[in-house]
């Protein structure tokens, strides 16, 4: 199927519209026009020529998503067709990037195909659950509800993620700092006291001595420590895409020092908020757990959920399927078999998300208080250990010659 551009006149409004669409040939693209009430004024075959710099530099981000999820929203509330809506949303989209996808969304679902397989042509900004929620309620005839769900569970995650990057902003910084108060030690203080040895014909102090070998080693082979860091970099990014390098990762997230129960309580937050905006529209509770499953975006609790899953299949209620697994916070199957009792499995799902984000947002703001003066003391013990190194040697070295 090809993809037209096409100037049109509207028959009942008289205004001009200016978009593509998708059909076999030419005149088939006007027939569609026809039969939506447009009565077509040039139509052309769309070439898309393909900007690599754009593909490169072009980002689509949480906030352009939540808009424009918004802004269909309301649209289509309103009582707008779909495609009238989608051509209303592209012409407020200031990300060039969006405007494209939109524009091959409008063409698609005008070409026939219903709103979710039209969204599911791009999978790197819309994901299965937005497909899942965007597909139930185009069933259930509620899909505004549903995109105006997404978008609030979309700023959530975002809100969520955008105070755990904050809390490790700092300790980040602090290290950085740490090594170039080391690098400049090294390379500027170092070589003067071992010149002052040399000039006095007296020998370092073994921990002195480390230092102006590392310092002349680094001096030196800068380009070999480059070449080895670049290259081991390389080989342990490469290991963290592979299975076993991804189950390392989430593992660790799971259970670093601090930072491990922040991690398992996002994952919960994140599992129960999206299986109550599935569940609320209508998805079935198999695809809601496949669905989180993948919506939590770490694969050992993934592999729980679905472990959960088989047992949920097998005629067990969804909370006692939950409660023997490690990585499930005790919380969860709580709130969930209060559900079950109740009927309203998705309301106490979002209570949990609830209690899981003000959880977080208390951590969080915990962790950034108490980290502050902790990273502060490492700064001062380095650098200390660090200046005693070069420092004490030389006193002792005074000492001896007034001696």
């Amino acid at each position: 199927m090809k993809k037209f551009s096409y100037e049109a006149r509207d028959q009942t409004t008289d205004k001009i519209t200016k978009s593509t669409v998708q059909a076999d040939s030419e005149s088939a693209a006007a027939k569609l026009l026809t039969d939506q009430g447009l009565t077509p004024l040039n139509i052309e075959e769309h070439i898309d020529y393909d900007n690599p710099i754009a593909r490169l530099t072009g980002r689509i981000t949480t906030k352009d998503r939540v808009v424009f999820t918004r802004q269909l929203a309301t649209l289509i509330g309103a009582g707008l067709p779909l495609a009238q809506g989608l051509h209303t949303v592209v012409e407020q989209t200031q990300n060039k990037k969006l405007q494209s996808i939109i524009q091959d969304i409008i063409a698609s679902v005008e070409g026939g195909k219903s709103l979710a397989e039209s969204f599911s042509k791009h999978p790197e900004v819309f994901d299965s659950v937005f497909l899942a929620l965007v597909g139930a309620g185009e069933m259930s005839g509620t899909l505004d509800e549903s995109l105006m769900r997404i978008a609030a569970q979309q700023e959530k995650d975002a809100a969520i993620m955008s105070k755990i990057k904050g809390a490790l902003t700092y300790p980040i910084i602090v290290l950085v700092v740490i090594f170039g108060v080391m690098a400049f030690m090294l390379f500027t203080i170092v070589p003067q006291v071992e010149k002052l040895y040399k000039d006095l014909k007296q020998q370092l102090p073994f921990i002195t001595q480390v230092m102006v070998d590392a310092a002349n080693i680094l001096t030196k082979f800068w380009w070999l420590v480059l070449i080895i860091c670049g290259i081991a970099g390389y080989f342990f990014v490469q290991y963290l895409k592979t299975d076993s390098g991804v189950k390392f990762k989430d593992t660790l997230k799971l259970n670093v020092p601090i930072f491990g129960q922040m991690f398992r309580k996002l994952y919960m937050a994140r599992f129960s908020r999206t299986g109550q905006t599935l569940l609320s529209t209508g998805v079935s509770m198999i695809d809601m757990l496949n669905l989180t499953a993948k919506a939590v975006n770490n694969t050992v609790v993934e592999k729980s959920i679905l472990r959960a899953i088989d047992k949920v299949k097998g005629g067990k209620a969804l909370s006692d399927a939950l409660k023997p697994e490690e990585y499930i916070l005790s919380l969860v199957p709580q709130m969930i078999k209060i559900g079950e009792q109740s009927g309203r499995i998705d309301e106490m799902m979002g209570k949990t998300a609830q209690v899981y984000e003000d959880e977080l947002d208390e951590q969080i703001r915990t962790i950034s208080t108490a980290i502050e003066p902790v990273l502060m003391v490492f700064l001062a013990v380095v650098a200390g250990s660090m200046v005693a190194a070069i420092l004490l040697p030389i006193y002792s070295l005074v000492n001896g010659i007034n001696i």
